[in-house]
């Protein structure tokens, strides 16, 4: 790992949104994907307020032919000028209620997108689909599966007009040979003036309003040590906004974070998924410069204190992370990030963050840790 990589990274671990392997992935690079023009607005088409009709095959690869069908509406909003979108999907059947979120992210290297798919019974995100438009239709691949075996998955976008345009996926059993539908949906946009049904709160699990406190925007200061695990003792400050969003009336929320610092002008977000069978929370942190998520952190909170863990490569060696949310108030707060070389026996702290609402003035650098 470039330590310059390794620079970046650190700028974006504020507030758990960069765990220490974020950047052992490099994005791809092709000449095929040179070749194509830049496909950053790709999914402009899809930014807006939108009636859904969503049919989903009953028994795919069955051969049968029944399908239940939804109705809801779909929000959709754009982030770092169209580069990330978050889709947010509410729908009503015969079976109930439908909560379905996908976030997009545009993958600048390899001029490609990624849509990764999550809905609020698990808070669990799946494996990106990948992909590309040509003209008015963008197809995605992914793996997957279904009833215990591996097939291939397909999502076909189709766009009809500025008002309208559908989502396909299909499965494959044979390598890609055959193709079967098994989830369609057609989106109408909203009218102007045409009054948008409210989303109706669905579930009240114990645990998943532990971010509240957090909502809105905060002013952020940060200390960072320069070289974790090496008995450093020199930290470098750096200064940033963050803006905190609820999503699944709690199950969910997305923060992004804006900062300055010696390598220049960052951007990241960070998904915050709540699962409501193991009553658990998963961060979720991705960068503007590759368009895919790191893997996850997972914790709770507890007595006030919030604890999210995972192994990540550092250096070369597989180690522990840390990531610690404290002093948690609505007016302002604490966090910090950790380290460990030995399993968990000790801790080294290598970010500290000190954030106040933007609403308030004042400095919030006399609050960071600055050994």
């Amino acid at each position: 790992m470039q330590a310059t990589a390794k620079i970046l990274l650190c700028s974006a671990i504020a507030l758990g949104f960069a765990p220490a392997g974020a950047v052992a992935d490099q994005p791809p690079t092709a000449a095929a994907a040179q070749a194509r023009a830049d496909g950053s607005h790709d999914f402009d088409f899809n930014i807006g307020t939108w009636h859904t009709h969503i049919r989903t095959l009953k028994e795919p690869l069955s051969g049968r032919s029944e399908w239940n069908e939804m109705r809801g509406t779909v929000t959709v909003n754009p982030i770092w000028n169209g580069k990330a979108q978050v889709e947010e999907i509410e729908a009503d059947s015969a079976g109930g209620r439908f909560e379905g979120m996908t976030v997009f992210l545009y993958d600048p290297a390899a001029r490609q997108w990624r849509q990764y798919f999550t809905n609020s019974d698990s808070g669990v995100m799946e494996a990106p689909s990948v992909g590309h438009f040509e003209r008015n239709r963008g197809e995605f691949y992914s793996q997957e599966l279904y009833k215990g075996r591996a097939v291939l998955v397909r999502g076909i976008w189709t766009v009809t007009s500025p008002d309208t345009h559908s989502y396909e996926q299909d499965y494959s059993d044979d390598g890609g040979k055959t193709w079967e539908a098994n989830f369609i949906a057609d989106l109408t946009r909203y009218k102007p003036g045409e009054a948008v049904t409210p989303m109706k709160p669905v579930g009240n699990a114990a645990g998943q309003h532990d971010f509240d406190w957090q909502l809105g925007n905060w002013d952020i200061h940060m200390s960072r040590l320069e070289h974790p695990l090496a008995g450093s003792t020199r930290w470098t400050p750096l200064d940033g906004t963050v803006r905190v969003r609820k999503l699944w009336n709690g199950r969910a929320n997305l923060a992004e974070i804006d900062t300055q610092g010696p390598s220049g002008h960052l951007q990241f977000l960070s998904l915050r998924l709540f699962n409501p069978v193991a009553h658990q929370w998963s961060l979720n942190f991705v960068s503007s410069g590759n368009g895919k998520f790191s893997s996850p952190m997972i914790g709770a909170f507890v007595d006030g204190r919030g604890d999210f863990y995972d192994q990540e490569p550092y250096n070369g060696k597989a180690i522990l992370a840390r990531f610690s949310f404290l002093n948690l108030a609505k007016g302002s707060n604490g966090d910090e990030q950790a380290f460990s070389a030995d399993g968990g026996k000790t801790w080294e702290v290598n970010w500290v963050n000190a954030s106040k609402r933007a609403a308030d003035a004042g400095k919030v650098a006399a609050a960071s840790h600055s050994p």
